[in-house]
C-alpha cells in the first residue's frame, strides 16, 4: 500500500510587508504587491502561471508499507518560483528569477515512519542594490528567499509538518496535506533579508534561519482582516518593540486591533495563555462587554499593528470571533 501526504509553504508580498523608500515602485503601480492567499490552495501551477504567489515549496512525499512494514519511501514534489513583472510608463519587463537547485536531505527512515526534509527557492527576480564591503562597495543582485519544510509519514498513515526554516521576507503560509492553511510564519523582517540574504546566507551557502511559526486564526478574522485593512477609512498603525506591551489588562479599551506582524503573547492575571500571530483580531471583548481589556498583550518580537474604530465591524461577526477568545478560561 503507498501512502503520500504533502506540506506546502507559499510565499507571498502582502501589502503592509514593505517600508522605507522600497516601497516606491510599489505604490507608484511599477510593480504590486500579492492578494491575499485562499484558505485552501488552488491548483499550483495555475497560480504560478497567474502570479499568485512568488515562491512555493511543495514537499510531497510517498511511503510503501507491506504488512505494517516500510518497504521504500521518496520524494514526489518541488519548488516553484515566479517571474517579477515591472511597468514603466507604456513598458512592460519581465525579470526572470533564479530558482536554486531543490535540498531534498536523504530521508530518515526508522522502523515505522520516515522524515523527510526540504528546501525551496531561489533569488528573486528583481536586481536590488547593496553595500558591500569590498570594491566596488556596490553590488546590483537579487536577494534570495526560501523555505525549508519537513514532513514524518507513519506506517499507520497518520503524518506531521513543520517548518524548519525560512527566509526574513516575504511572508510565507503553510497548507497541510489537504491543502488548507494550517500555519503561519509569525515575523518578517524586510531590512535584514534585504541586506543579508545574499550568497552564503542561505541555505546554500552555510546557514538557515529558523521560522517563528504561529497557528492560523478563523476565516472569520481573515474577513474582518479585509475589512480593517480596506473597508472604509485607514486604520492607524503602530509599532511595539520586544518586551513592550500593546495594552494592558484592566485598561480601558474602545478600539479594534489587527495584528500585521510579529508575535504578541496574551497574558491574563501574569500567566502567559497563549500566542498570536498575523491576522488576529484583539480588543472584540472590551468592546462587547465590560469596556476594559480582558489580557495584557506583549510583543514577544517587535509587532506591527492596525488600529481601527469599532464603528466600522458588524457587532454580530465581533461577538462570534469573542467565543473563541475565552483563553483565561481554558488554561
Amino acid at each position: 500500500m503507498r501512502i503520500e501526504s504533502s506540506v506546502t509553504s507559499i510565499s507571498w508580498i502582502p501589502s503592509e510587508a514593505i517600508k522605507g523608500m522600497t516601497k516606491l515602485p510599489f505604490e507608484m503601480g511599477a510593480t504590486h504587491y500579492d492578494q491575499p492567499l485562499p484558505d485552501v490552495l488552488d491548483d499550483l501551477d495555475e497560480m504560478s502561471k497567474n502570479d499568485r504567489f512568488r515562491f512555493a515549496n511543495e514537499l510531497r512525499a510517498y511511503i510503501d508499507v507491506e504488512d505494517g512494514r516500510i518497504t521504500d519511501h521518496g520524494y514526489l514534489g518541488h519548488g516553484y518560483i515566479t517571474s517579477s513583472r515591472v511597468r514603466m510608463g507604456p513598458m512592460r519587463m519581465v525579470f526572470q528569477p533564479v530558482p536554486f537547485p531543490d535540498i531534498q536531505k536523504k530521508p530518515e527512515a526508522r522502523k515505522t515512519s520516515v522524515r523527510f526534509v526540504q528546501t525551496a527557492g531561489g533569488r528573486t527576480g528583481i536586481p536590488t542594490p547593496r553595500r558591500v564591503r569590498r570594491k566596488p562597495f556596490f553590488q546590483l543582485s537579487a536577494p534570495t528567499a526560501w523555505t525549508t519544510l519537513g514532513l514524518t509519514i507513519h506506517a499507520d498513515g497518520t503524518t506531521e509538518h513543520e517548518v524548519i526554516g525560512a527566509s526574513a521576507f516575504p511572508r510565507h503560509w503553510v497548507y497541510d496535506h489537504e491543502r488548507k492553511l494550517a500555519a503561519k510564519i509569525g515575523m518578517i523582517d524586510f531590512k535584514d533579508w534585504y541586506r543579508r540574504a545574499f550568497g552564503k546566507h542561505s541555505p546554500w551557502g552555510d546557514e538557515d534561519s529558523p521560522a517563528f511559526v504561529t497557528t492560523v486564526e478563523t476565516a472569520l478574522e481573515r474577513q474582518l482582516s479585509s475589512t480593517i485593512m480596506r473597508g472604509g477609512k485607514k486604520p492607524k498603525i503602530r509599532r511595539v518593540k520586544e518586551g513592550k506591551a500593546f495594552w494592558e489588562q484592566g485598561q480601558e479599551g474602545r478600539e479594534l486591533a489587527l495584528l500585521l506582524d510579529g508575535v504578541l503573547a496574551v497574558e491574563v492575571d501574569g500567566n502567559k495563555v497563549a500566542e498570536l500571530g498575523p491576522g488576529a483580531i484583539m480588543g472584540e471583548r472590551a468592546l462587547l462587554e465590560t469596556g476594559k481589556r480582558t489580557a495584557t498583550l506583549r510583543a514577544i518580537t517587535p509587532v506591527k499593528v492596525a488600529v481601527a474604530a469599532a464603528a466600522e465591524i458588524d457587532k454580530k461577526a465581533l461577538a462570534e470571533v469573542a467565543t473563541g477568545h475565552r483563553r483565561e478560561e481554558n488554561r
